[in-house]
């Protein structure tokens, strides 16, 4: 099995781009991010912070969460319910930024991604893939792009979705989780030694995948 590590900050065009180099390689694409957000989505229709971690414990025990294959689309079940659609908004990314910070929440979801990649060819993405889910990938990328950029494209998405929001109130955002996700005690978002950095802040979506796709073929062929 063949895996492909890509790590990069909110906003970095991770999903989108590893959806499609999966999908060119044959390959499962795995989005580690969703089952964050699924797992901060619970806790918010639950009402729970996450900063109290004994509740947050008791909750995951009765957790039950999947990752299906729909035409090689990944569908993130939640107790039973498809939570694709509900887990983009503003409010669902910020608590996944916090609870990311949890070991509870982390061990809990680290035997689930990494089996994934045993049985199958994977690009996974997220924040520690190479790091810590796949230290020994073969293939790891650190995709990352300015904070500007990054905000620039996630404000498109979100009034593309009829989402109500200016640039300024997701630029906040961006650099909020950049924070949380870089300084938390808990596997901090940092490039592996071994990772290859793409940077495309300059580039458009094709432009970033054809960079991608030729550093993932020269990599794999080392």
């Amino acid at each position: 099995m063949v895996a492909v590590a890509i790590d990069g900050p909110a906003g970095a065009g991770k999903s989108t781009l590893a959806r499609r180099l999966a999908k060119h390689k044959g390959f499962i694409y795995v989005d580690t991010g969703a089952l964050y957000r699924a797992i901060g989505l619970k806790l918010l229709r639950n009402n729970i912070s996450s900063k109290d971690t004994a509740e947050v414990e008791k909750m995951l025990s009765s957790t039950e969460l999947d990752i299906r294959f729909a035409d090689g689309e990944q569908v993130v079940m939640l107790d039973n319910e498809n939570v694709n659609g509900l887990i983009r908004t503003p409010e669902v990314s910020m608590m996944a930024s916090e609870c990311s910070a949890l070991g509870v929440v982390r061990d809990f979801l680290l035997d689930m991604q990494r089996n994934l990649a045993k049985r199958n060819s994977v690009v996974m993405d997220g924040r520690d893939i190479g790091t810590v889910v796949l230290p020994n990938a073969k293939v790891k990328i650190f995709l990352t792009a300015s904070a500007l950029a990054r905000a620039k494209r996630r404000y498109n998405e979100l009034l593309e979705k009829g989402t109500n929001i200016d640039l300024d109130s997701v630029l906040k955002d961006i650099e909020q989780r950049d924070y949380n996700d870089s300084h938390r005690e808990i596997a901090p978002l940092m490039q592996a030694e071994d990772a290859t950095l793409v940077d495309t802040t300059e580039l458009d979506l094709e432009q970033s995948f054809e960079l991608l796709l030729k550093t993932v073929n020269a990599l794999s062929e080392e």
